[in-house]
């Protein structure tokens, strides 16, 4: 029998992490939990989870530190958990690869949601890849996941290779911000345009030359992104 996807959660509040592992296992999760970052990071060693919703504040090792930990060695899926809705913090979440952010205080059926959705994108597996792609320098493997540049692998975080592959099965046409969203997070992340702006840019840091004057990842101002397709 094929095991119930299983969900660590990492927080040093005693009441949530009761609350958020009787919740997710109603939802028919297997959740493991730790108190604070080390011991998060242990555990992802010897449990591998499908997925880490991971508090920022925390004692000793914070949110931060672990999460640059996690992305050392996996790329396991991070929903991270902050008291704060700063425009700064949620940057710095999604620069050190965190795939969705949730704001505290959060009902548990919303945190479901987003579990739910950042899971489905995790493991979606297209039925056919496509051919591989090539532009200028940058080669995109899809049946391997893999991205080169002038040969040399480019390490992407999952959502990054995602947004990439969006655009690259689509070389040539301009995808609007919100076929995107719902091509890269799914059709829940609809009021969350700032999500494709923000992956743009990490992308650009990453694929080009002069993230500044991009040669690949192209802005159609006041619609959407594409992939040159020469």
């Amino acid at each position: 029998m094929t095991r119930p996807p299983r969900v660590l959660v990492v927080d040093d509040e005693p009441n949530l992490v009761r609350l958020l592992a009787e919740s997710l296992s109603d939802a028919g999760y297997e959740v493991l939990t730790a108190a604070e970052g080390q011991e998060g990071v242990r555990r992802l060693y010897a449990d591998r989870p499908d997925l880490v919703v991971l508090d920022v504040r925390m004692p000793r090792m914070d949110g931060w530190e672990t999460l640059k930990r996690v992305r050392e060695v996996s790329d396991v899926p991070v929903i991270l958990l902050t008291a704060r809705d700063a425009e700064a913090d949620r940057l710095r979440g999604f620069a050190l690869g965190a795939d969705d952010y949730v704001t505290k205080p959060f009902s548990l059926a919303e945190l479901g949601a987003r579990v739910r959705a950042v899971l489905a994108r995790a493991h979606a597996r297209p039925g056919d890849a496509p051919p591989p792609f090539a532009v200028g320098d940058l080669q995109v493997d899809f049946a391997a996941r893999r991205v080169l540049k002038r040969g040399v692998p480019v390490a992407l975080t999952p959502t990054e290779y995602r947004l990439l592959a969006a655009l690259a099965a689509n070389a040539g046409r301009t995808l609007a911000h919100e076929q995107l969203l719902e091509l890269v997070w799914g059709a829940e992340y609809a009021d969350e345009p700032g999500h494709v702006k923000r992956y743009v840019w990490y992308l650009r840091q990453k694929i080009e030359d002069d993230p500044a004057a991009p040669r690949y990842v192209e802005t159609v101002r006041g619609f959407g992104y594409r992939l040159a397709r020469e």
